[in-house]
């Protein structure tokens, strides 16, 4: 027997899963409910399965529900879905990649098992992301019996699930905040300051692109610690503090980050040390 699933908004993320999880025999994608029928008409011709809903209560009930709504939907769309739908023996799972499955409370107490899947990778192009899915890791949390039933089936659309701790959801997400965004900034800093050596900005890419370049493949292939190198890791105190100086001198925000960054590499060195 395929499995009954209803998917409640259908943004980047809903879209992609409802028409991969289509694509598999265990799956019948019921109803797809997003606040127009217009967005829902066209989720639903993107999965290629499911009927349209633009509201709670014309939904029917379902062995696994999808909340792919905003974060800040998240805790309501729980409680509209536990009020008009029987969800005993049911699982109810959220996308978000900064909140638990706790924020599904008001599922849970209705009798659902809840669980939060995360993938792990941009959505900007879905029809791209849905051909190339393979591979993609998930972040996966929540009650035992609903991941038993959601690693399989995010198994067979070529998710690699990856289980993590709850408690530090937050922390996860913030993971992966420190490894795209902030390293754009740091990036940033380090083509500014080619510029205010009188570099041109064309010419400070490609002068910072192989040392980062080197620098990634160092860290994934042999580990952060064995891949830091530069004064800190030398030892070089006086080289750091001349540098200290200047940047402030140039830039204060820009000396603030360069001074922030002193600690955590120091012990990153000291680690390096042990190794």
């Amino acid at each position: 027997m395929a499995t009954t699933l209803n998917l409640i908004g259908a943004g980047h993320v809903g879209r992609v899963l409802g028409r991969l999880l289509a694509r598999q025999d265990g799956f019948v994608i019921q109803q797809v409910l997003t606040r127009s029928q217009a967005s829902a008409r066209q989720a639903v011709d993107f999965i290629g399965a499911g009927a349209v809903a633009t509201a709670y209560e014309q939904l029917q009930p379902a062995e696994v529900h999808v909340l792919a709504v905003g974060d800040d939907q998240i805790v309501a769309a729980a409680a509209a879905l536990a009020r008009a739908v029987p969800l005993a023996g049911s699982i109810v799972f959220h996308c978000s990649g900064a909140l638990a499955s706790d924020q599904l409370a008001a599922a849970r107490a209705a009798g659902a098992l809840v669980a939060s899947v995360h993938p792990i990778r941009s959505f900007a192009d879905p029809a791209a992301v849905a051909a190339h899915f393979a591979g993609t890791f998930c972040g996966i949390e929540g009650d035992a019996g609903a991941l038993a039933v959601l690693t399989p089936a995010l198994q067979a659309i070529g998710a690699q699930p990856v289980p993590i701790d709850a408690a530090a959801k937050t922390v996860y997400h913030a993971a992966a905040v420190f490894a795209s965004n902030y390293l754009v900034t740091v990036l940033d800093a380090a083509l500014r300051a080619y510029q205010a050596a009188g570099i041109p900005e064309p010419v400070a890419r490609q002068l910072a692109q192989p040392l980062a370049s080197e620098s990634m493949a160092n860290v994934f292939r042999l580990g952060a610690a064995a891949a830091l190198s530069g004064p800190i890791a030398r030892g070089d105190l006086a080289t750091v503090a001349r540098q200290r100086q200047a940047v402030t001198q140039w830039d204060a925000d820009t000396g603030a980050l360069y001074q922030a960054l002193v600690a955590p590499t120091t012990a990153l060195a000291r680690r390096k040390a042990l190794k």
